[in-house]
């Protein structure tokens, strides 16, 4: 079975292209599913497998307090495997052909105001060194809406100050163009221009480098990004996704194009950019209670 798991990752990365987190996460998913077939269900072939096994599974998990939307990903993991063996002709049957995936519980993102944007931007030290990294690295996210992923992928020559955009490479390794701002393209400037050519290490091509000149990792941000936070003061929850959020949601709540902001974020499907319309009206509604007289 593992070996057969290792093929389909194999497909995943060259034949599909996707990310290295997209990519880890199938990757995980099915091997708590194979591990679980050969010790509890104890199955040697991956052709044994029904749909009663997959739903035991599921039930395992449920018992283990895990929600919905972690099921629902479990759940298009494993149908991914499944139809990878049947397209191999590796299987005759495919047990997840009348399986249900369950409604993942749709939560609205968290986002912050335009004051606690403000406080975590000013929070870099700009006399250290690493300090017009970090603000850059913010400004960017901020203004542009891009993932945390997309950001240390950025390589310098990405970067466009004249013309005022960033090309980035997405989900599925589809690359696209956005808009950057007056603010955030002097803090980039003084960036590459002060501070990149002194942390570079040998013919190191990345826009973000950590304390040894080499690329910056997604945890070194998360690291640096918690810092800023705390900093700040902001005692709101924060995820790497935060900015992403906050963006979206305030050119939303400014009258922005949601097809506009689709095109900037990278969605394929729009409806995953309209869960930020619910944040906004949510947000309308917190403003008409607090102020109006006869709410």
């Amino acid at each position: 079975m593992k070996d057969h798991l290792q093929d389909f990752i194999q497909f995943m990365v060259v034949e599909k292209g996707l990310s290295k987190n997209t990519v880890q996460s199938y990757e995980r998913d099915l091997k708590s599913y194979i591990d679980y077939l050969i010790k509890v269900e104890q199955l040697q072939d991956v052709c044994d497998i029904k749909r009663v096994h997959i739903l035991q599974f599921f039930h395992l998990l449920k018992s283990k307090g895990k929600s919905s939307r972690t099921i629902a990903r479990h759940t298009s993991s494993i149908r991914s495997f499944h139809h990878f063996l049947m397209r191999d002709r590796r299987c005759q049957e495919d047990p997840t052909e009348h399986l249900d995936t369950p409604k993942a519980e749709k939560s609205l993102p968290k986002v912050l105001n335009l004051e606690e944007v403000e406080e975590l931007l000013n929070a870099p030290d700009l006399s250290r060194k690493n300090g017009w990294r970090d603000k850059a690295m913010l400004e960017v996210l901020y203004g542009t809406g891009m993932r945390v992923s997309e950001l240390i992928g950025l390589n310098a020559d990405d970067v466009n100050l004249e013309m005022g955009f960033i090309r980035c490479r997405g989900k599925g390794n589809k690359e696209r163009i956005i808009p950057i701002g007056k603010t955030a393209s002097e803090v980039l400037s003084t960036y590459l221009n002060q501070t990149r050519n002194q942390m570079k290490k040998g013919r190191e091509t990345a826009l973000f480098l950590n304390h040894h000149g080499n690329r910056l990792s997604r945890q070194g941000f998360w690291k640096i990004l918690k810092s800023l936070a705390s900093k700040a003061r902001i005692e709101k929850e924060l995820t790497p996704h935060t900015l992403r959020h906050s963006f979206a949601t305030h050119l939303l709540e400014n009258g922005a194009d949601l097809r506009a902001v689709q095109e900037m974020l990278g969605h394929a499907d729009i409806s995953t950019t309209q869960i930020y319309t619910h944040v906004s009206t949510k947000r309308i509604r917190e403003v008409y209670s607090q102020f109006h007289p006869r709410a």
